[in-house]
């Protein structure tokens, strides 16, 4: 199964870069605005052995991985306490309400304001939209306790460190591995979002740089190494999901088929 999925896999990449490559040769799309997959890879290969491109990159991977793991933080340590401290849910529910929906990128005045193009202004944005990812998730978690199990725990006279410890982690952990998935590929985009925007050191930055030099080929090579760069994170992140999760019954059947 997994070998049909590779090949089939396989073949539709092979497809989309022969279109990719046919389109602009037959004058379907201007080479000015979309030029051959030929061009874009050899612009490519000329970023890769380019001392800046890898500078870039590891200004954009820095803001995303500081970002991250600040927003990952919060985001379980806020929801546990939330969660487990009396009232405090309740307390909270609209502000949550009210903060979450707020898009990153609305920030983005705020962040120039506070930090002009630094590596702190990346952080600010990537931190806030990362951390609703993994405190809803922790939230949910803790939600779906069961009570049963609690009462078990408490019958048995653990205390609220061995109860967090060893009845409300396994319970929530799927949940905290789903956000923090969808925390990392939200983090990548953020960061490069803020880079391109702001003009802060990274990936981003030399997108727009690239556009306003009309450097097409350029520009394009930049775009699939953000892609190229999500798809290693996501890649990475359900494989840290999947060994946090190996005693999960989810995983386990996963692994099973």
């Amino acid at each position: 199964m997994r070998g049909t999925n590779a090949v089939l896999g396989a073949t539709g990449l092979a497809v989309f870069l022969a279109l990719g490559e046919a389109v602009p040769r037959l004058g379907l799309v201007k080479e000015a605005y979309f030029p051959p997959v030929a061009r874009i890879a050899g612009a490519l290969g000329d970023e890769l052995s380019d001392d800046t491109f890898w500078t870039a990159l590891g200004d954009t991977l820095t803001g995303w991985a500081l970002g991250l793991a600040v927003a990952v933080s919060a985001g379980i340590v806020v929801g546990v306490l939330v969660s487990v401290v009396p009232y405090l849910r309740e307390a909270t529910a609209s502000t949550i309400e009210f903060l979450r929906p707020i898009p990153s990128v609305a920030l983005i005045p705020l962040a120039v304001l506070l930090y002009g193009s630094e590596l702190r202004s990346v952080l600010l944005l990537v931190v806030y939209a990362s951390f609703w990812q993994v405190l809803v998730q922790v939230l949910y978690g803790i939600q779906d306790l069961d009570p049963v199990a609690d009462e078990t725990a408490r019958s048995y006279g653990l205390g609220s460190w061995a109860r967090i410890r060893y009845v409300l982690w396994p319970t929530a952990l799927p949940y905290v591995m789903t956000g923090v998935r969808l925390a990392a590929a939200v983090a990548l985009i953020l960061t490069v979002t803020a880079e391109l925007v702001i003009g802060a050191p990274g990936l981003g930055a030399r997108i727009a740089i690239a556009q306003n030099s009309q450097a097409v080929p350029e520009m394009y090579a930049l775009i699939v190494v953000t892609g190229l760069l999500g798809l290693v994170i996501n890649v990475g992140a359900r494989t840290v999901e999947r060994r946090a999760l190996a005693w999960h019954q989810s995983v386990r059947g996963e692994v099973a088929v």
